[in-house]
């Protein structure tokens, strides 16, 4: 009897510390390290300039003065400069007819430059047969055989590589393909992730007449980034960040939200991305969705015990009642939890209201801003030009918290908050131009140059 009280003693203690280093592999492999990332900066050849844009317009026969006036107002509140990239085939004038080759270049001039960038970063610690992982979004473009496999091929990577390919997800999709690389990670040890993120702008240039449609033509410009992940705890030390926490919301069951941003065919047959009016309320919406979930894994328990004691004043006080007013609510105070916030750079009004919404300052969105005036919107690489503008600036410091906060079509909000690992000072695609920025004066020059196109009745748009 006491020969099988021990043993049953001695299994059970084996048990439980079975599980406890279960628990602990699991801790380890859920771990989810930044390495490094580059952001995609095309040749000077083809940037937007206000004489290229102008042209652009001028050269589409089925604008008229309106339409022109419309554009002007767009691009003068638009909060993009002059440093933009276009793809090849509107450089050249050939945005009415593009082919598929068109659409092929411009991934493979994107291919060819940021990812050997990163992988010339990495050195001999990561090579391209060491990823297991490859996760590529490419909204608008999805060929046969896909980007994923093309990227595949040019570097020679191994025929086991779990290769997954997104399309039609939007701006938010940069966080898309994080969470799927982090749980692809998850299942497998000591293991590497590619994540790449670009949009093909060659072939969806919009050329009719819709003012939602003629939108994108504005604010969309080339860009794209790429990411390498681990979660081997070897290379802890080598990382960048580390992945705290990763949320995603999604809308899309609501009429008005799933149509703010569609693409569709205008009256005439011709496709091209809407943007409505009602985008920035669609967006305020999931975010606030998101926030539910988001705000109690990155707060302090002192700051939501602190708002929830004043809906609990607010609630018990009847005073405003009394007097027929409203009295305002109590805040949350996100900087409490968050150092920096890296703001998909969508479009003015969308920034704008995300401030709002977080109760921030200028200087909090500043490098969402500043990355609208000089890249524009690359989609879903928008937020890690944001990030490198703070990097390239000098502002990240070891424990600092990231909140990183995209939407995208659909309608959706992802965020995720990163930790800094270590001091980050490298420039990357800023290098050339970030002492110059913030610039005293980001107004775009269209008006100056193209005035004379107020001279008709028009529309106006917030974007």
């Amino acid at each position: 009897m006491e020969l099988l009280l021990l043993l049953t003693v001695l299994l059970f203690a084996h048990a439980v510390a079975y599980l406890a280093w279960a628990a602990a592999v699991r801790r380890r492999q859920s771990r989810c390290y930044l390495l490094d990332y580059v952001c995609y900066k095309p040749s000077d050849d083809r940037k937007v300039t206000t004489e290229m844009a102008g042209a652009l317009i001028e050269r589409n026969p089925r604008l008229g003065l309106s339409e022109y006036r419309f554009l002007l107002r767009v691009i003068v509140g638009s909060g993009i400069g002059e440093e933009t990239y276009s793809p090849r085939n509107i450089v050249d004038s050939r945005e009415d007819a593009p082919t598929h080759q068109d659409a092929v270049e411009e991934m493979d001039a994107f291919i060819d430059d940021a990812i050997t960038e990163l992988f010339g970063k990495s050195g001999s610690l990561i090579k391209p047969r060491d990823v297991d992982v490859l996760v590529v979004n490419v909204s608008m473009f999805s060929p046969a055989p896909s980007i994923a496999s093309r990227i595949v091929r040019r570097y020679g990577m191994r025929e086991d590589v779990a290769a997954y390919n997104l399309s039609g997800m939007g701006c938010s999709a940069g966080l898309v393909s994080l969470d799927l690389a982090r749980n692809a990670l998850r299942t497998r040890r000591n293991a590497t992730a590619l994540v790449v993120s670009t949009e093909s702008i060659a072939p969806n240039w919009y050329p009719g007449t819709d003012k939602s449609m003629m939108l994108g033509n504005m604010l969309f410009r080339c860009g794209g980034s790429a990411v390498l992940l681990t979660n081997d705890p070897a290379l802890r030390g080598r990382a960048k960040m580390e992945l705290r926490c990763l949320v995603r919301s999604n809308i899309a069951a609501n009429d008005d939200a799933h149509a703010c941003a569609l693409q569709r065919e205008d009256a005439d047959g011709r496709v091209g991305i809407s943007l409505s009016k009602a985008l920035p309320k669609a967006a305020v919406r999931a975010f606030t969705v998101n926030l539910r979930t988001l705000a109690p894994r990155i707060l302090p328990v002192t700051e939501l015990a602190r708002f929830a004691a004043g809906l609990m004043l607010r609630k018990l006080s009847s005073s405003s009642r009394k007097h027929g007013g409203k009295s305002e609510g109590p805040k949350i105070n996100f900087k409490s939890g968050v150092e920096h916030f890296c703001l998909h750079p969508g479009g003015t009004a969308v920034i704008e209201a995300v401030k709002r919404s977080l109760g921030l300052d200028d200087g909090d969105v500043e490098p969402a801003r500043m990355t609208l005036h000089r890249w524009g919107n690359t989609s879903a690489s928008s937020l890690w030009y944001v990030l490198s503008y703070m990097e390239a600036k000098g502002r990240l410091r070891r424990g600092d918290r990231v909140l990183m906060v995209t939407f995208g079509s659909g309608f959706k909000c992802n965020s995720c908050m990163w930790e800094v690992k270590g001091d980050m000072a490298d420039k990357g695609a800023w290098a050339d131009c970030v002492d110059d920025y913030p610039p005293a004066n980001t107004a775009n020059p269209y008006m100056d140059k193209f005035g004379w196109l107020n001279d008709v009745e028009g529309d106006t748009v917030m974007l």
